[in-house]
């Protein structure tokens, strides 16, 4: 995990004063799970607080719990293909 944003996380803004205020405040708040903080200064956006989240050491298996198998993913599907029915069809690019 690279810590992407793949938009499921609330997104929080606060200006720079208030970040300078309350740091440690926010960081504990973004580490126990609250989303992000977006910092601003002047009214525009200059950083962003994210939760740090571990790379796994191997890819094998990072996946996991993703995805769902629904039906049947080893049988023949019942459909011919085109290129079985006519294999002398020329494909025009």
């Amino acid at each position: 995990m690279s810590g992407i944003d793949d938009g499921s996380a609330p997104q929080r803004t606060v200006t720079a004063s208030e970040f300078q205020a309350g740091c440690l405040a926010l960081i504990d708040e973004v580490a126990g799970g609250s989303g992000e903080i977006v910092i601003t200064k002047a009214g525009r956006p200059v950083a962003r607080l994210i939760p740090y989240l571990e790379r796994p050491a191997s890819l094998f298996g990072a996946g996991r719990g993703r995805m769902k198998i629904v039906g049947d993913i080893v049988s023949p599907v019942d459909v011919e293909w085109g290129a079985i029915s006519d294999p002398d069809r020329v494909i025009d690019p």
